[in-house]
């Protein structure tokens, strides 16, 4: 049985709880900001070293601030734009960023990037001040805001590349990857960890390279050649990756992804599909078929799980029920992209996660 999180003092914890109480904290999250003072306490009580304690002073101010920054825009998606900094504004990587941003944009959804310049830089001003992020990291060199987001709300610069990239995958619903230097891969690889081990939910993952660059093109053939071919990664582990040359078929791509499929999540031990519209009955049985290596069950349709609590999220979606394997997460991407192929109504407005968000607020 799992030991209780608590100061190990009844009284202490007894009145940690009275007060969270007394201040006007939701019920139902006083278990946590409960357990977030513990360990407060508890650092004290192992007598933690200061530097140990500046580091996780620094990381939780750093993202209380960012949940509050991006706390308004919570019901529009987003896309998070990696690529180099140093990067020339007339090279054709640069160009194509500012017109991949600048057309996600019209279509309804915002963009967050590093807040440098290159291609950081031009998805920026593709995007505009109103409809982008700027996530930024102090260094002692290079990495200086971009006119487009300096000194807007939608800035946050962080200390540690740790919790900055945290917040680069968290409010992401896709990624795109430019050519870049060292940062670049290291986001891109770190992505393509956390999509194949299921820690973050899927996403969809663009590889954009300029007509005859083969940047991501020789990356891709090295994933398949040194690591696929030694079974060091699964071959469907390449599904979570697409490359183009087309802004527009970059673009679709991002859109494409939201067509049928909505979002997922966990409900116990059941992965859970939400969808803006039901699938035929002979679809569902098809994929079943298809997908078996990577279901312990048949797949079926209905509404909201009995676990998803008395107020689930988006309850007016249907579910499609996954007893995924929680192993296989790129054949779970093939899955979604087989879902999104079905030939039912598509969303109307991918653009937002939640279809009765409120407009985005401006300034």
């Amino acid at each position: 049985m799992k030991r209780p999180y608590t100061t190990r003092d009844p009284l202490l914890d007894e009145g940690l709880l009275r007060l969270l109480s007394a201040n006007g904290s939701p019920p139902a999250d006083v278990d946590l900001l409960h357990q977030l003072l513990v360990t407060i306490f508890r650092l004290r009580d192992e007598r933690t070293p200061r530097g140990d304690l500046k580091i996780l002073n620094a990381a939780l101010k750093e993202l209380r601030y960012a949940f509050k920054v991006f706390r308004p825009y919570d019901g529009v998606r987003k896309v998070t734009v990696f690529g180099s900094a140093r990067t020339p504004s007339n090279e054709p990587a640069t160009r194509m960023a500012h017109a991949f941003a600048s057309a996600l944009v019209r279509r309804g959804f915002m963009i967050i990037t590093g807040a440098g310049e290159g291609v950081m830089g031009a998805a920026q001003r593709g995007a505009g001040r109103e409809r982008s992020f700027g996530i930024n990291i102090r260094l002692p060199f290079e990495q200086v805001p971009n006119e487009e987001i300096r000194a807007d709300r939608k800035l946050v610069t962080f200390k540690y590349f740790f919790t900055r990239k945290l917040m680069f995958v968290k409010e992401a619903d896709a990624i795109a990857l430019f050519p870049g230097g060292f940062g670049t891969l290291d986001e891109g690889f770190e992505v393509l960890t956390l999509l194949q081990t299921g820690k973050t939910n899927p996403v969809p993952l663009v590889l954009l390279q300029p007509p005859g660059d083969r940047f991501w093109s020789d990356w891709r053939r090295y994933l398949e050649e040194r690591l696929a071919a030694r079974g060091l990664i699964a071959p469907s582990d390449l599904a979570f990756l697409r490359i183009h040359e087309s802004v527009e078929a970059a673009v679709e791509e991002v859109v494409g992804f939201y067509g049928v499929y909505h979002s997922c999540r966990n409900v116990e031990k059941t992965l859970v599909m939400r969808l803006s519209s039901r699938l035929p009955e002979e679809t569902v049985a098809r994929l079943g078929r298809e997908f078996s290596d990577a279901l312990s069950g048949p797949l079926s349709q209905g509404g909201p799980l009995p676990g998803e609590g008395t107020e689930p999220e988006f309850p007016a979606l249907p579910r499609l029920v996954v007893p995924f394997d929680r192993r296989q997460y790129g054949r779970l991407r093939q899955l979604i992209d087989a879902v999104n192929a079905a030939p039912v109504k598509r969303a109307p407005s991918p653009a937002l996660r939640d279809p009765a968000a409120t407009p985005v607020p401006r300034g």
